[in-house]
């Protein structure tokens, strides 16, 4: 068992360790560094970009969601329990939470591997079975909106149950878990960025003319 949760650790902390930009954390983390700031002054506004539910509470989210679900329809769900579930979501406004990436056109590679870890070492796990339904069968459902461009699942999507199956019924601990990841990836990026000479990073501003075309286009 103790072989199995420090596996599961690993995973948990290499999936999440990726340091390209376009995600927040990881670009807050570079955007402050940009000015020479301290390192760990840099990697602190990083976790601060991980206080929103769209990034680093995103596991929390997709946990509650089939927890929800589960509470909706109990042990004995079935797949026409997840169709009524997501167009009751849907219906109302909300997201699917876990499905979907800014980057990703596919399943996110990291959401396999959960997925083949659980397949190998976690069995008769209603919650963990549930996500391996879910996968089967929301994303025909996104799809079918025609709304969607991307109705795959991402990273975040199984990782809340795994943890919970190995006893980490703390959520608000699963963000702590995505920081130590993250700094695997955005630390070393700065050294380079120090290295390389890259210069402070000035994102564009746009005017007040600009801002009222945008808001008078969203209106139409």
């Amino acid at each position: 068992m103790r072989q199995l949760i420090f596996y599961l650790l690993l995973l948990t902390y290499f999936v999440a360790s990726d340091h390209e930009g376009g995600n927040v954390s990881a670009h807050a983390t570079h955007l402050v560094g940009s000015a020479l700031a301290d390192p760990y002054l840099s990697f602190s506004a990083g976790m601060n970009g991980l206080a929103g539910p769209l990034h680093g509470l995103a596991n929390q989210e997709c946990l509650s969601f089939i927890l929800a679900f589960k509470e909706k329809f109990g042990e004995n769900w079935t797949k026409d329990d997840i169709k009524t579930h997501v167009a009751d979501t849907l219906a109302s406004g909300k997201v699917v939470p876990g499905y979907g990436h800014a980057v990703l056109r596919k399943t996110d590679p990291r959401f396999m591997l959960e997925l083949e870890f659980a397949e190998k070492h976690i069995k008769d796990d209603n919650l963990v079975d549930l996500v391996r339904a879910n996968y089967e069968t929301i994303p025909d459902l996104l799809a079918a909106t025609g709304k969607i461009q991307n109705p795959w699942p991402n990273v975040d999507c199984g990782s809340g149950a795994l943890l919970m199956h190995y006893g980490l019924t703390q959520h608000d601990y699963y963000t702590v878990l995505f920081g130590v990841s993250r700094a695997f990836g955005v630390m070393p990026a700065q050294v380079w960025s120090r290295a390389l000479g890259m210069p402070i990073e000035r994102p564009n501003s746009f005017d007040l003319e600009h801002l009222r075309a945008k808001a008078v286009a969203a209106k139409k």
